[in-house]
């Protein structure tokens, strides 16, 4: 009968244990990418009173008389399922589709979580605002490159970061040149072009027409003398297809000289392909050509970010430029479910998780990144009340069984009056 009541007990103590797990589940039901857990029991210590013996001959064996104590807990299991992902529209909300985990620290220590609701503090660090772990990823340098060898640390965003001006080196042209306009007929361009330092300066070229398939033309700018100060021709076939573009004195650009104090700029002149008709073309229509691109553009401030689903968090500047800035790393383990939870929606490695293997979605790591959403919990609230059920009428049954011993253990007590 003490035996019962040891067993009852056992039963008592590991279905409350049960009910605190399954409360927990339910507690964090709304909390960010929470990972369930579940109670596993197994019998204790079981007492052998008789063993087996062999079969002596003609008659059978016989088997070992045995009787179990009680039972104990076998595990409590993290269940790393996916959970359900919830779009919020916030830029540095994150959610991962897949078995990884983002890498955040505090300096010296590395912990690991699945919650993305990542925010930025006063000096531009990628944080998670619930502990002010940093994110830990990968830094583009100033021209949006990453390099190869770059060690993983913190993911730092300035938002008064600068795109540097770029000077302009090419430009297009297109439209028509009529074939049909007398000798000497002219037709002017202009288009802003911008030097090193991003300032504008006017760029005009003047088409004159000295024979029926060919133009002479000419650049100037008031703000930086161009050099050759000469013309170069443009001809076309027949049919009014480009069939060739020379430069002033036979170079292969143009060059402008700021007198700003800017570098000198060497633009090159895209009029199309020759013999056909994608820019320049010289058709018996009136004349519409224009300068239709350049490819400089002045310094910028950065205005905004975004994530794509490998991480790279990618700035959009003032100036129309779009540079790679960051990006984040992801870990992966071996046994996800070995991890020690530390409180914050983050966990530790431990010694049957595995080692974190460090990498970025898409390459390495072979989950991906959802950009303006968050992981919900996994809990399944109808299995959880379904356990509560099952949990309740355990620990009750084993309530009985130590009623019961105590019963006839004070029938016992009373054979002596």
């Amino acid at each position: 009968m003490m035996r019962a009541l040891f067993a009852g007990v056992s039963g008592l103590r590991n279905h409350q244990t049960k009910m605190d797990v399954i409360g927990n589940n339910i507690s964090n039901v709304n909390t960010t990418a929470f990972k369930a857990s579940r109670v596993t029991f197994k019998e204790a210590f079981v007492q052998l009173l008789q063993g087996a013996s062999r079969p002596p001959g003609n008659t059978g064996g016989i088997n070992p008389i045995q009787i179990g104590t009680g039972m104990n807990i076998a595990s409590i299991d993290q269940l790393f399922t996916q959970g359900g992902l919830e779009t919020t529209g916030q830029p540095l909300d994150l959610a991962i589709q897949g078995d990884a985990l983002f890498t955040l620290s505090d300096g010296p220590r590395q912990v690991y979580t699945r919650s993305g609701n990542f925010q930025l503090d006063a000096q531009g660090h990628m944080v998670a605002p619930s502990s002010g772990f940093v994110v830990q990823g990968i830094n583009a340098d100033a021209m949006g490159v990453f390099s190869t060898g770059a060690a993983i640390g913190p993911i730092q965003l300035k938002l008064g970061d600068k795109a540097p001006a770029k000077q302009t080196d090419t430009i297009g042209l297109s439209g028509n040149l009529d074939s049909n306009a007398v000798i000497g007929a002219k037709h002017d361009m202009s288009l802003t072009v911008y030097d090193s330092t991003g300032a504008p300066q006017v760029l005009q070229i003047r088409f004159i027409k000295t024979s029926n398939s060919t133009w002479d033309w000419t650049p100037t700018c008031a703000t930086a003398p161009v050099t050759p100060a000469t013309s170069g021709t443009i001809t076309f076939s027949n049919t009014g297809s480009l069939s060739a573009l020379t430069y002033p004195s036979g170079g292969s650009s143009i060059t402008l000289t700021p007198t700003n104090g800017a570098s000198a700029m060497n633009v090159t002149v895209n009029a199309g392909t020759i013999n056909g008709i994608d820019g320049m073309v010289g058709f018996a229509t009136e004349s519409n050509a224009v300068i239709n691109s350049q490819n400089g553009y002045v310094a910028g401030s950065l205005q905004s970010i975004s994530v794509d689903g490998k991480g790279v968090v990618s700035g959009y500047f003032t100036n129309g430029v779009t540079r790679s800035l960051a990006q984040v790393a992801l870990a992966q383990f071996t046994n996800p479910s070995g991890l020690l939870r530390s409180g914050d929606n983050t966990y530790l490695e431990s010694a049957n998780s595995g080692s974190a293997v460090v990498g970025f979605a898409g390459g390495t790591i072979n989950s991906t990144i959802t950009p303006g959403a968050l992981e919900g919990s996994n809990v399944d609230i109808s299995q959880e009340f379904t356990d509560m059920i099952v949990a309740q009428r355990g620990f009750q049954a084993n309530a009985r069984v130590i009623t019961t011993a105590d019963e006839m253990l004070q029938e016992l007590v009373n054979l002596k009056r």
